[in-house]
């Protein structure tokens, strides 16, 4: 442009949950709030990318781009701070994180005990931090991003979308609620679950409710897989994985398959074909970072594995925006029917 500031870009998010590693997701958003030539119409996530969602809208609305980085730096520091005891120690290179023993035995007593037995008060300290750090109320009213925090009704496996006007502490806790690990968020009455189960993360609303062409999917679980699971852990941690993630190949999928059929007419007349054919979707992820850890990593709350996930974020989105920035708006940068169809 020859006067004034170039017009940032539009883009919409889709953040996938992951527990610990939602720490990569922090520095991909911290990445692109540094960067600063996009704007966020629509932020779809899921447990840990529900976390990142509401915080960063909240930090957005208090101070822009520097108090959406600080807010996100806050909450991050907060969760590894949350605990008693130290649950994880990573590793001399910093580059890797263990469970100490002591935690890993917990964790076997949740195959054998409910949250109910295990954790009979509810304590949640998640809860402490986001309702310290972000005024929900405020949020309800005024977000400057379309929020859609996903969650699984637990009596019947539906969705359950919160939008901006339904933001709470509740809401974005259902998202992450684990039912091995938490009884379940009562809303309304109603049971909710980790959103994993029915949404990780979902699309459709960055698709129907908001206008922008371009999708930024930032993904934590591989889309595919080296090796063949042997023990019976692997295959356990795999299924889980799988669990979690085949709603979202489905409706990756979805997507995958309407778009060539749209594109099969000549004439696109119709308003879905027209936004099915203007649709452009990108992808940030982390598999090189997260592919050599253990699935245990999940639960690391350790400030130094954290800042390790959001340094490799940070440098994963600048290669991103250095190759790709140019095209949001214009194209996708990725084959959505060669990686899901």
């Amino acid at each position: 442009m020859l006067f004034g500031k170039p017009k940032k870009r539009s883009i919409n998010l889709a953040l996938q949950g992951g527990g610990a590693h939602g720490a990569f997701t922090w520095g991909v958003l911290d990445g692109l709030l540094a960067d600063g030539r996009m704007h966020f119409e629509g932020v779809s996530g899921t447990s840990a990318g529900a976390m990142n969602a509401v915080v960063l809208a909240d930090g957005l609305l208090r101070g822009g781009r520097e108090g959406a980085r600080a807010a996100l730096e806050t909450f991050w520091t907060a969760v590894a701070a949350s605990l008693p005891f130290e649950i994880a120690v990573p590793s001399p290179s910093g580059q890797d994180v263990s469970l100490v023993p002591g935690f890993k035995m917990m964790l076997q007593w949740s195959h054998y005990f409910s949250p109910h037995q295990l954790n009979p008060f509810g304590l949640n300290p998640l809860k402490d931090i986001l309702l310290a750090q972000v005024d929900f109320e405020r949020l309800r009213t005024h977000s400057p991003v379309k929020l859609f925090i996903a969650a699984t009704h637990a009596n019947s496996g539906k969705v359950r979308l919160f939008r901006s006007p339904e933001i709470s502490a509740d809401a974005i806790l259902a998202s992450a609620c684990l039912p091995m690990m938490s009884r379940p968020v009562e809303i309304e009455g109603e049971p909710y679950w980790d959103g994993g189960y029915a949404a990780n993360p979902a699309v459709f609303p960055l698709f129907y409710e908001c206008t922008s062409s371009d999708i930024v999917l930032v993904l934590l679980t591989p889309l595919e897989h080296k090796a063949t699971p042997r023990s019976a852990l692997q295959i356990k941690d795999r299924v889980l994985e799988l669990a979690f993630n085949a709603t979202f190949l489905r409706e990756m999928r979805m997507f995958a398959h309407a778009r060539a059929y749209a594109g099969q007419s000549f004439f696109r007349v119709g308003r879905l074909e027209r936004r099915l054919a203007g649709a452009n979707f990108h992808i940030i992820d982390a598999h090189e970072t997260l592919s050599n850890l253990k699935t245990e990593t999940k639960l690391a709350a350790n400030l130094r594995f954290f800042e390790m996930l959001r340094d490799a974020g940070r440098v994963r989105t600048q290669a991103w925006l250095q190759g790709h920035h140019d095209q949001i708006g214009k194209r996708s940068t990725v084959d959505i029917a060669e990686i899901f169809a």
